[in-house]
């Protein structure tokens, strides 16, 4: 066992004998770093919720950086929109689900029936893929061949060889791949003729009253003005070192919205996306990992999972539906896997992780939680819910100071400071 450091032990004095409670999550501590627990982190951002309603909510660092304008910097808020990375999935997931309680869709039924094309694996081109297996990371597409296609491109042009797994059937083999969810994207517009941005926004954001969007597409003048950037210290923008400055990632935005929401050919590529024709090519709104919102806002939407689909006083999903979601559909030992997130997922459900045991345990005790991680451009996020406990715990880490890696979780294949984090949150 490795031994405790300075902000362990802080933690520990904090609040671990048992039926103490820590007076507060030590978010500064993680902000400015300890031996092995964090790098220090430009911005953190937690929220707890139960039932009834948000119970804890706190951050710490700052949204923007900028040590050439120092005027231009903002502290991390919880209502800070920023790029969540995966756990935008979930969302996506509960518009699917809205489209099947419609109707307009079957969760088994071959995608090829919605998209106008025969989808298939060469290696098994009798064997259908459908929105079940393409939610549970069973469908056997890979990210090898790419998954954020630009405007012009069509998702049927896109797909190739380095696009398939040859060796498992659809169904009965597990690969994390964010392709997926370009796939789903697309069978979501075909079936409505509508934008996926402008969709999701009516399926989920504006019942839940999330101020909330995929690319900045949707999102209020207010949200995109308290928009949180991403970041590392690194000196070429990307290797992480400590001793260089903050290096902005993605979403610096200066108060104004990007030129253009999409992914464009070539820099010079005119942004006609108002030609752009739905269930051409639902990448282009970045399903996989492209929402942008605030820890409070997905403090709602743990909420909305801890009350069985509604929220508020409003259904947006029946009981069993997201009872059906949360059913575990994967388990690590029952069928073949191929990219488990360096061995944390263990369980999956549709579009939900399930937490089961050793390795994916980010506390000292073993919890049954449901939820989703995110990690890209800096960011580490995560939303886990404890039905048992009827609690929630959101927490988004902005950009890390030196590489991840190097504090791994004392319990699971968690970050050390993603553990710090919902330990504390966990005793709230």
């Amino acid at each position: 066992m490795r031994p405790a450091g300075p902000l362990l032990l802080a933690l520990l004095s904090a609040g671990g004998c048992a039926g103490q409670r820590p007076p507060g999550v030590p978010l500064q501590s993680l902000v400015d770093g300890g031996p092995g627990i964090s790098p220090g982190l430009s911005g953190v951002a937690v929220v707890v919720v139960d039932r009834r309603g948000e119970r804890h909510a706190a951050a710490a660092g700052r949204a923007v950086i900028d040590a050439d304008a120092p005027a231009r910097e903002r502290p991390m808020d919880v209502d800070a929109p920023a790029r969540v990375a995966s756990v935008s999935k979930l969302l996506v997931a509960l518009g699917v689900m809205r489209l099947v309680e419609a109707g307009i869709v079957d969760l088994d039924r071959d995608v090829s029936d919605h998209l106008g094309w025969s989808l298939r694996n060469p290696s098994f081109p009798d064997r259908p893929i459908t929105l079940r297996l393409l939610l549970s990371h069973r469908s056997t597409l890979l990210d090898d061949g790419g998954y954020f296609f630009p405007l012009g491109a069509t998702l049927r042009g896109s797909l190739g060889e380095k696009s398939w797994h040859r060796e498992h059937p659809p169904g009965g083999f597990f690969n994390y791949t964010n392709l997926n969810f370009g796939v789903i994207a697309t069978v979501m517009e075909k079936v409505t003729g509508e934008r996926f941005d402008r969709l999701m926004v009516r399926l989920v954001m504006a019942p839940l009253k999330l101020d909330a969007c995929f690319n900045w597409s949707g999102c209020s003048d207010a949200a995109v003005a308290r928009a949180a950037a991403l970041y590392r210290k690194s000196g070429d923008g990307e290797a992480w070192v400590p001793s260089e400055r903050w290096a902005e990632q993605i979403d610096d935005l200066r108060g104004r919205r990007p030129d253009c929401p999409v992914r464009l050919p070539s820099p010079d590529a005119p942004c006609d996306i108002d030609r752009y024709a739905p269930g051409e090519n639902g990448t282009l709104f970045s399903p996989q990992g492209g929402l942008r919102i605030s820890a409070r806002g997905l403090g709602r939407v743990a909420r909305l999972l801890l009350n069985e689909g509604e929220l508020d006083g409003v259904r947006l999903l029946r009981k069993e539906t997201v009872r059906a979601m949360l059913a575990p559909l994967w388990r690590e030992g029952e069928a073949p896997a191929g990219e488990t997130y360096g061995g944390l997922m263990r369980c999956y459900g549709l579009s939900l992780q399930c937490l089961i045991g050793e390795g994916d345990q980010p506390l000292a005790r073993k919890v049954g939680w449901s939820g989703h991680m995110g990690e890209a451009y800096g960011l580490w996020s995560g939303l886990w819910i404890d039905p048992a406990a009827g609690r929630g715990y959101v927490y988004l880490v902005t950009g890390t100071a030196d590489d991840p890696a190097k504090y791994p979780g004392r319990h699971s294949k968690f970050r050390a400071f993603e553990e710090a984090i919902l330990e504390d949150l966990a005793s709230r």
